[in-house]
């Protein structure tokens, strides 16, 4: 198989898996886990003040929370960008995959 036809066949496979799926699946999950530490944190963990959490658990929740909060919105940008491109380059034509 010459050389061309390769790279080709290639360039197929991974504009039909380029990672959108995963960066959604994994940005959201993020950001359900910071959303539901944070509601946590409100409503069963004893809340936060001024000073920080009021409790252990609290406090790791917000640690959580605002670890998952910042980059699972990141990665959920990013795979709605690249979804947004992928559709827009579907309708175009231009899509290889």
């Amino acid at each position: 198989m010459p050389v061309i036809e390769r790279s080709a066949t290639s360039a197929k496979r991974t504009s039909s898996n380029d990672g959108t799926r995963q960066l959604l699946q994994w940005g959201s999950s993020m950001m359900g886990a910071g959303v539901l530490a944070a509601l946590l944190l409100q409503t069963l963990l004893g809340g936060f003040g001024p000073t920080g959490a009021s409790t252990n658990t609290g406090w790791f929740a917000l640690i959580v929370a605002l670890m998952c909060l910042p980059f699972g919105g990141l990665l959920l940008t990013l795979g709605i960008a690249k979804w947004l491109r992928n559709r827009s380059l579907r309708r175009s034509g231009t899509w290889q995959g």
